[in-house]
């Protein structure tokens, strides 16, 4: 427990965030992203992966082989680190590289069998870590909170 979740319970356990703070959304959002982010990180760890993992091989299995940059921008990993991350998938046999035939300075990324298996035992991983995170929520208000999340942050992509 962080200490912003031990200010939220007093010692008889009861609930004491001023109501004025339980109403914005932005803190709710903020509370939530913070534990999600953590369920995530360590679901994650405990398979021997991290976000950023399943980010590239998501990407590489919906939209195919693509240069370090476009891989990039696909998954939003800067590209300072993306070679870190590259380096560890490829380390695993997980993608392959070769050199662009076009540009042999780039190197085109593409997600190997294994990488393809990995893919699928993480989507089962994520799976049953989303369960978890929205357990409270029957089927259909977890799929309208998905929509309602997509179209906030879809506005506030075109926005900035």
């Amino acid at each position: 427990m962080n200490r912003a979740e031990a200010a939220d319970l007093p010692d008889d356990g009861a609930l004491r965030t001023p109501e004025r703070l339980r109403r914005r959304a932005s803190r709710l959002l903020s509370q939530l992203s913070m534990r999600s982010g953590r369920l995530i990180t360590e679901g994650l760890a405990r398979v021997d992966a991290r976000k950023w993992h399943y980010a590239v091989l998501a990407s590489l299995q919906e939209y195919g082989p693509g240069s370090q940059a476009e891989l990039s921008r696909r998954s939003g990993i800067y590209r300072s680190d993306m070679v870190g991350v590259l380096n560890e998938l490829a380390e695993r046999d997980l993608v392959e590289r070769a050199p662009d035939p076009d540009d042999r300075r780039r190197n085109i990324i593409t997600i190997s069998a294994q990488g393809r298996r990995h893919l699928r035992r993480l989507d089962k991983v994520l799976d049953d870590l989303h369960d978890e995170l929205l357990a409270p929520l029957s089927p259909a208000e977890r799929d309208q909170f998905v929509q309602l999340l997509t179209r906030l942050l879809d506005h506030h992509t075109r926005s900035s």
